[in-house]
């Protein structure tokens, strides 16, 4: 029996659709996805709390509004690859792997990266790939990618991920320090990016090394 089952379900009528996400595969992804278990245990009662949860090791789980608005304006397709910097609790990956092809994602702390992989093989997530690495650096072996998600604030978007990024793909990231940051959307085009400003947000800086 799924003891989080209604909680989930409050979380996505209150949270997500009461504060406009549409996205119908975005509304499934997050139905399907059991939050408590990508959260310590001793934390789990708070997993569909309207806002961000401690992992330990600096790191937190974005709160769930935040990340679905994330995964709704990157506007993942069936058929996309996608690169994730910051695999934190391993929650953002599992909710786009319901929706896109594939998801590749960079961890620096191999200690969440590996508890995260635990939980989607526990789940059945086979079409997630991570790594632990400097996530600055991407994954340039496995690119170019059709969306990059950054899920830590950065000053300025490193120059490798707009590298590994197709044309016309997205970029999604928080930029900025951390009293003042902006999601912001990417698309590169021809050369050029063209930069979509989304409202502010607050997460975790982006750090370099593994």
């Amino acid at each position: 029996m799924d003891d989080f089952a209604p909680a989930r379900e409050q979380m996505v009528t209150d949270q997500l659709i009461g504060r406009g996400i549409t996205d119908p595969l975005v509304l499934a992804s997050f139905r399907q996805v059991p939050r408590e278990l990508f959260l310590p245990s001793q934390v789990k009662d708070q997993a569909y709390d309207d806002g961000p949860v401690a992992l330990g090791f600096g790191q937190t789980i974005s709160q769930p509004y935040m990340a679905a608005l994330m995964t709704e304006v990157l506007r993942a397709t069936t058929s996309d690859r996608v690169l994730e910097i910051g695999t934190g609790s391993g929650y953002q990956s599992a909710i786009l792997s319901k929706i896109v092809s594939e998801v590749y994602t960079v961890e620096r702390i191999g200690d969440l990266a590996q508890k995260a992989s635990q939980v989607w093989e526990r789940l059945g997530l086979f079409n997630i790939f991570w790594r632990v690495g400097d996530g600055r650096q991407g994954w340039a072996d496995k690119a170019p990618f059709d969306k990059i998600i950054i899920t830590a604030a950065a000053e300025a978007v490193p120059l490798a991920l707009w590298e590994q990024l197709k044309v016309d793909g997205l970029l999604l990231a928080p930029l900025g320090p951390p009293a003042i940051q902006e999601l912001v959307r990417f698309r590169k085009k021809d050369g050029v990016l063209e930069r979509e400003d989304l409202g502010g947000c607050r997460f975790v800086p982006l750090i370099s090394g593994a």
